[in-house]
């Protein structure tokens, strides 16, 4: 038994010693907490968001950034646990008590100073590549909504589409209204997200008004994000 305890205090030493090297290292490290209160606002958000998901994002400050080979990863006295980015930087994040009691922090494999940690609100993706242009538009009013209580300042906007990112080397993502023989909508280079710096994907915009009621996708789409003016 003695032996066990003494094994068990030096993995909750080696840990913690992890944890203060992380927060040591001044710009390295983002504060689990901090994070954790900007993203627990969704979770007590009382409005209609079933169309709509919430994540936490890793984004590069400047074009010189890259997500290529970017690694997170959450570091606690008695917590490790990597949070695999997608490619638009975005993570699935654990609301853990445990994680936020410890004082656990976020680090990545580079310099933090050179990235910015956000909440990121997006359209949910169906898998089928299929998409009612009512639930489309729905989606979008959703996260408009969830925006305008964090912004007052969106309060005049109004949703006008929504906009489909690819990879892009994917090739055409073969985004079409499904009606008829409708030619594919026009795809350009740019940023999955409006505002960000990272441009490096295939995207598609459809704006609402032409009367088409499904939008059927090629490729399943990385992002669907929402577009209001």
């Amino acid at each position: 038994m003695n032996l066990r305890r003494h094994l068990f205090a030096c993995i909750a030493l080696l840990l913690t010693a992890g944890t203060a090297a992380a927060q040591s290292q001044g710009g390295d490290w983002v504060s689990y907490r901090d994070a954790y209160r900007k993203m627990v606002v969704f979770e007590k958000y009382g409005k209609a968001k079933n169309l709509i998901q919430h994540q936490l994002q890793v984004v590069p400050r400047d074009r010189t950034g890259t997500l290529d080979g970017l690694q997170l990863t959450l570091v606690g006295s008695a917590t490790r646990l990597d949070l695999p980015l997608d490619s638009t930087g975005r993570a699935v994040f654990p609301l853990q008590k445990a994680a936020y009691d410890d004082n656990a922090v976020l680090t990545l494999n580079r310099k933090a100073g050179l990235y910015q940690f956000q909440p990121r609100v997006s359209i949910q993706v169906q898998p089928d590549g299929l998409y009612e242009a009512a639930d489309l538009r729905a989606a979008c009013e959703q996260v408009l909504a969830y925006e305008r209580y964090l912004n007052r300042a969106l309060a005049g906007k109004r949703c006008v589409g929504v906009r489909f990112a690819f990879a892009k080397g994917a090739g055409d993502p073969g985004v079409r209204l499904r009606k008829g023989d409708s030619p594919a909508l026009p795809a350009s280079d740019g940023a999955a997200f409006a505002g960000d710096v990272a441009e490096g994907f295939r995207v598609v915009d459809y704006r609402f008004g032409d009367n088409a009621a499904q939008i059927v996708t090629r490729s399943v789409p990385l992002a669907i994000s929402a577009l209001y003016e």
